[in-house]
């Protein structure tokens, strides 16, 4: 539950909730599957110094390799933060970065490193780099849908009929319900 609320936070760009309930569940369930979130939530809190840190503690070698390429566009966007543009790129310049070879986390490593090179004026590798992104994407079958952010502008709330069970007892002093059947059985529903 922790994890899903921490995502659902970060998602919503509540980054302190998010931080909160993602250490939680790390110290819970004592792993470190959602690190790059916990990093993000750092820097989404305006303290990227601290993102590189929580970053640096973790054993690289033992994550899950979506978890590993994760963190490391976690890690560049924190010295990007900082103006380390250089350094941002050295982030990304992990094993897991193949031109030619479309793996789930591809198109978002490839994203990532484009941005750097636009960062650092390089504007032709930069190119090659989305257009990298935007074929892998492709090759695994991920359309604009796959990245398409959907906004919900207004929920309609609407009160529904209660329907009233014969057997089913209000307490009117406290408001709860009592249960229990006229026997003083409890009923199975």
């Amino acid at each position: 539950m922790r994890e899903t609320v921490a995502i659902t936070a970060y998602a919503n760009e509540e980054f302190a909730l998010a931080l909160r309930e993602l250490r939680t569940y790390r110290r819970i369930s004592g792993r470190d599957d959602q690190i790059a979130l916990m990093v993000d939530s750092e820097r989404g809190v305006g303290r990227p110094d601290r993102a590189l840190e929580v970053g640096r503690a973790v054993d690289r070698a033992v994550l899950p390799v979506d978890v590993r390429v994760e963190l490391a566009i976690a890690m560049s966007g924190a010295r990007l933060d900082l103006g380390q543009t250089a350094r941002a790129l050295q982030e990304l310049d992990i094993p897991e970065l193949n031109p030619d070879k479309a793996f789930s986390w591809s198109p978002a490593l490839f994203a990532a490193r484009a941005t750097v090179l636009e960062e650092l004026g390089r504007e032709e590798e930069a190119a090659q780099w989305r257009r990298r992104a935007d074929i892998a994407a492709e090759a695994l079958g991920m359309g604009d849908a796959d990245f398409e952010v959907l906004e919900v502008d207004e929920i309609e709330e609407i009160d529904l009929p209660e329907e009233s069970d014969p057997h089913e007892q209000i307490d009117a002093a406290d408001g709860s319900v009592d249960d229990t059947a006229e026997d003083g059985s409890e009923e199975i529903r």
